[in-house]
């Protein structure tokens, strides 16, 4: 096995690039099957289907385009979810299709969009509600006297 230098500059820089553009082809293989077209069980799909790429990035620490146990518990310990190893496994193999060890990107994104709920699933989707929403930036709108309180 290679080892690769996860300190960044432009090798990282690539490395992320490619893992994106991976990541992308899924998404559209995920569009494309036709399982996710009804507009009311997943409505603006790809919207949600780009966040839980940056989400999957975000957790999948050394761009394996897998998310191992020891990433999985450094993201629930970042949650403020800390889970025993036993925990994790279970929650690994509640969404592992392929017996890998591992949650690839699609068994990932087949937990996320899927009917099932998982508690990897419900936890994710609790953080994700708990977000600050993004503030206005730039400057105020004009006020007038009949608007204020």
């Amino acid at each position: 096995m290679t080892t690769i230098d996860y300190q960044g500059g432009k090798r990282y820089g690539q490395l992320r690039n490619d893992q994106e553009r991976n990541l992308d082809e899924i998404n559209k293989s995920f569009v494309d099957s036709g399982d996710y077209d009804d507009e009311d069980d997943y409505p603006d799909l790809n919207d949600r289907l780009e966040g839980y790429k940056k989400q999957f990035m975000e957790f999948d620490e050394d761009n394996s385009g897998d998310i191992d146990i020891m990433e999985l518990k450094r993201m629930m310990e970042k949650l403020g979810q800390a889970k025993t190893h036993l925990e994790l496994k279970k929650m690994i193999a509640e969404v592992d299709t392929t017996n890998s060890g591992t949650i690839s990107y699609s068994e990932f994104l087949t937990m996320m969009l899927g009917k099932k709920s998982s508690v990897l699933k419900l936890i994710l989707m609790f953080e994700e509600k708990k977000k600050e929403k993004a503030k206005p930036t730039g400057v105020a709108p004009k006020r007038d006297l009949s608007s204020l309180p």
